[in-house]
């Protein structure tokens, strides 16, 4: 199966077998692909449709969403610009593939990507699953996320994202109004097989 390029992303488009499934966007972390969440997308809710951006910036030779200055500080002029071009391509796809608003699966610089658009273009989103998340923007603006469910799951042990500050990002989207739960699991920056499992657990009870 070769990758779409017929919208702004090259990406990955797999339809629903399951009418009541939500779709998910799946965003990869640095150096993934288009391919990257695939299987973890099918794993996480079996029957959803799955659209899976391939990130536009190059860190050697590294697929990314956007650009970082060092590890954990972000360009954030980038951030803005680059979370807004993923909503316009969300936007586009929902278009062309006919459908509803996805709930976002990101790991890592996915994550990231996928938490700005919460706090820049929450409209493009209808939930959020951030996998190893950190703050995006240290001045995001208000948003209206009333509602929205977001699940966050962060790494006791993680060597790239301090606790605290995966704790400010599920505070700050609680404060403008999604109804956040965040999870701290006893492992490090990579997935587990405890991730999987608090995901499915969570887009059942949506």
């Amino acid at each position: 199966m070769t990758p779409t390029t017929d919208l702004s992303f090259i990406h990955r488009f797999v339809p629903a077998t399951e009418e009541s499934a939500p779709p998910l966007l799946l965003l990869h972390g640095t150096g993934g692909n288009e391919d990257d969440l695939l299987p973890l997308g099918r794993m996480i809710s079996p029957g959803s449709a799955l659209l899976s951006p391939r990130g536009k910036v190059l860190e050697g030779g590294m697929p990314r969403f956007f650009r970082r200055l060092a590890e954990g500080v972000f360009d954030e002029e980038d951030v803005r610009r680059r979370a807004l071009e993923l909503a316009d391509f969300v936007a586009e796809a929902q278009e062309a593939y006919g459908l509803p608003a996805p709930i976002a699966l990101g790991f890592s610089n996915g994550a990231n990507i996928a938490a700005a658009m919460l706090q820049l273009r929450p409209q493009s989103l209808a939930g959020a699953i951030l996998l190893r998340a950190m703050v995006p923007l240290q001045d995001a603006p208000a948003s209206n996320l009333e509602g929205l469910p977001v699940l966050i799951v962060s790494g006791a042990v993680d060597p790239i994202i301090p606790a605290e500050n995966a704790e400010r990002l599920a505070a700050s989207l609680a404060a403008n109004g999604a109804l956040v739960q965040h999870r701290i699991l006893p492992v490090g920056h990579g997935l587990s097989q405890a991730d999987i499992t608090l995901a499915q657990t969570w887009i059942k009870q949506l």
